[in-house]
């Protein structure tokens, strides 16, 4: 295997990581942020008040994105499962 190849490799495995996270941290962002902003214009400073609905959102992301995930996850594979007949050489 080349320096090349491994390089390619660690990118392509990086960037698959990225895009598969993007959805689930982007949400938890999203409605970290919003509740902080409701938070802070209502002076309340309740725990539970962050924690179940970023909760809720996150599964519901994790769940409308697994399509996603999974597809990108198998093509990811099976560029990798193809790749190693020229790891050998």
């Amino acid at each position: 295997m080349t320096m090349e190849l491994a390089v390619d490799i660690m990118r392509n495995l990086l960037q698959t990581g990225l895009l598969i996270s993007v959805p689930i941290l982007g949400t938890a962002l999203v409605v970290g942020l919003a509740i902080s902003f409701v938070q802070s214009i209502t002076s309340l400073q309740e725990q539970t008040l962050t924690f179940v609905p970023k909760l809720v959102c996150v599964s519901l992301a994790i769940v409308l994105s697994a399509n996603f995930i999974l597809k990108t996850m198998t093509e990811f594979c099976i560029s990798m499962f193809n790749l190693i007949p020229t790891m050998a050489q």
